[in-house]
């Protein structure tokens, strides 16, 4: 049916690609490419299916991706290499006329902060270009985004109060590691809080807020209040939401490293010298901390990701929670990957594949909740990620 580029050679990478093997109708040609090729084939040695080529890609170099994209000729590509190149990625595919997609919103690498305005200026120019860019398809965002579409056409006349639950209650065994992209993951959740109420974004302290939340076959863990960058989307698609936060939960002993390497400088994110050459300090952390795709043997529990939502049907106030449960186990047990990585890839591979069927695709720059989340919600049970409803119930928040 079509052929996809894959740049990024991680985790979630491994799920994604291993997902497209499985589909050889839909995928028809798959080539993995990032800036160290030898992760590339190992991931593809690993799958073992013919139709997945490997390739050297700087993902920085826009002249070097147009390059590889305009010998490919790929339908579509998807990003799901750093968030600091989703514009050189999107430059090239719009200067060769191809689709886009990927897991999370882009982040200037000076400075500490996410927002979808950057790749929301890109909107007229790929709808003249008469290609799609389909932004944040992950779990969250992505999932998350799908969940709240999902409720608020089949479930709600409005939706006033959105809570979106994220809790890892697996154990990896180590110290301290982060579930994905170090980099990333660390300025993320050392950030300032936000989050919507009544028309005002309103700014916390990082973790001032959280509460014990009771997470289905898991039980209580104690969840913080943190910025997370569907929250932006959300609400400019759904008016008629109140409120929207994001709640993680964050273990002591994590929190407890987390204090101590912001305490002494090595979540900086400035150059410093060392020895005669300038180095990032958490580019330096990133180096000796594990690799999170190399996580999943040993990696027990599960993941527990949902929407808790209060609106309105039929003129009466109305509860409703649906998530999902990801067993880490079961993610290395198929793909090799944790259930981070996997409940990040599924998704990406389930809208690629809308993509190439023509039921995601039109000219423009996209976040998926604009989309019909109905073939999106059908694929999650078939590929691995299955849902669950609760109506009425008590959402503790």
């Amino acid at each position: 049916m079509g052929k996809v580029l894959v740049i990024g050679a991680g985790g979630v990478s491994t799920v994604v690609v291993h997902k497209m093997a499985s589909l050889p109708d839909v995928f028809t040609e798959v080539l993995l490419a990032s800036r160290t090729k030898s992760k590339c084939d190992a991931i593809a040695s690993r799958i073992g299916k013919d139709n997945i080529k490997t390739a050297q890609i700087d993902a920085d170099n826009v002249p070097e991706l147009r390059k590889l994209i305009n010998s490919f000729k790929p339908d579509l590509v998807v990003n799901v290499a750093l968030p600091y190149q989703d514009l050189h990625i999107m430059d090239a595919c719009l200067a060769e006329g191809v689709s886009y997609l990927d897991t999370a919103n882009y982040e200037p690498p000076e400075e500490a902060k996410f927002e979808y305005s950057w790749q929301w200026a890109y909107r007229d120019r790929y709808r003249n270009a008469g290609i799609t860019a389909i932004l944040g398809c992950g779990f969250d965002p992505g999932v998350t985004s799908i969940f709240t579409a999902y409720a608020a056409k089949h479930h709600f006349d409005e939706i006033h109060y959105l809570d979106i639950v994220d809790c890892n209650a697996g154990d990896h065994g180590k110290p301290f590691a982060t579930n994905f992209n170090p980099e990333i993951n660390i300025r993320e959740v050392t950030q300032k809080g936000k989050y919507f109420e009544n028309g005002e974004w309103i700014y916390t302290s990082p973790h001032e807020i959280h509460k014990p939340l009771n997470y289905p076959e898991i039980g209580p863990k104690e969840s913080y209040l943190i910025y997370h960058e569907e929250l932006e989307s959300l609400v400019k698609n759904f008016p008629t939401i109140k409120r929207a936060r994001f709640w993680m939960t964050f273990g002591q002993e994590y929190l407890t490293h987390l204090r101590v390497i912001q305490n002494i400088g090595m979540a900086g994110i400035e150059p410093v010298m060392f020895d005669g050459r300038e180095i990032v300090p958490i580019k330096f952390l990133k180096a000796v901390l594990p690799d999170p795709g190399e996580l999943g043997e040993n990696y027990k529990g599960q993941t527990s990701i949902g929407c808790r939502i209060r609106g309105i049907k039929d003129g009466k106030e109305k509860t409703y929670y649906i998530y999902n449960n990801c067993s880490h186990e079961a993610a290395y047990k198929e793909t090799g990957a944790q259930g981070v990585s996997y409940t990040t890839g599924v998704p990406a591979a389930i809208g690629a594949m809308l993509y190439l069927k023509g039921i995601w695709k039109k000219p423009g720059v996209f976040n998926v909740e604009e989309f019909n989340p109905d073939p999106f919600m059908e694929q999650l049970n078939k590929l691995g990620l299955p849902w669950v409803e609760l109506h009425d119930v008590d959402l503790e928040l």
